[in-house]
């Protein structure tokens, strides 16, 4: 599981839009593998589906505010050094591909629109994202994660012609904190005697 504190830099039309932090609980699952190559290096993969997003308010309408999400799959792949059963570093690149776009629209508080899109156009097709973190008691895990690429695809065209994102520059980074469930759980077979 993760726990994410995300956050972000939005800027429409060079005005920079302030922002809120989002916390998001519920769902975000991984599982990793992790390979040593020593005592204190190794090297770390594996999968994950994750819900990712930010709050921003629109600085051309006051009052107004939206929440955006996606739900990605991603890959990681990194690096680990360390005391690997105590605290150790770890760092790396992780592939994601959004694959559920959502996005409610608040004015004075109150709900005005809301839409969730499956592969949508309006975010890219994937995202490139870095991340660093530490390894602490009982598979506890504290990460910063930081998103590459422009979380809008800018060349988006809706249904009316107009580019909505055409001048929207942000980038998504966040803070989690993870919990490894079943780390050093082992699993016991007794063969029947039937």
């Amino acid at each position: 599981g993760e726990l994410i504190f995300s956050f972000a830099n939005p800027t429409i039309n060079g005005v920079s839009a302030s922002n809120t932090v989002r916390f998001s609980p519920f769902f975000n699952l991984q599982t990793m593998v992790h390979h040593d190559l020593s005592e204190k290096f190794g090297i770390i993969t594996g999968f994950s589906i994750r819900n990712i997003g930010f709050i921003f308010d629109d600085p051309s309408a006051p009052g107004t505010y939206y929440k955006t999400r996606n739900y990605t799959v991603g890959l990681p792949i990194g690096i680990k050094f360390g005391n690997f059963d105590g605290r150790f570093f770890y760092a790396g690149y992780e592939i994601e591909f959004p694959f559920n776009y959502k996005q409610k629209t608040f004015v004075n508080d109150e709900k005005t629109d809301k839409f969730d899109e499956w592969f949508s156009r309006r975010v890219p097709t994937f995202y490139n994202t870095l991340f660093v973190g530490v390894g602490l008691v009982e598979g506890t895990q504290l990460k910063f994660k930081y998103y590459l690429t422009s979380w809008f695809n800018k060349g988006y065209t809706d249904s009316t012609g107009t580019q909505p994102y055409a001048n929207f520059d942000v980038n998504v980074y966040y803070i989690s904190l993870s919990f490894q469930i079943l780390r050093g759980t082992h699993f016991y077979y007794k063969e029947s005697s039937l």
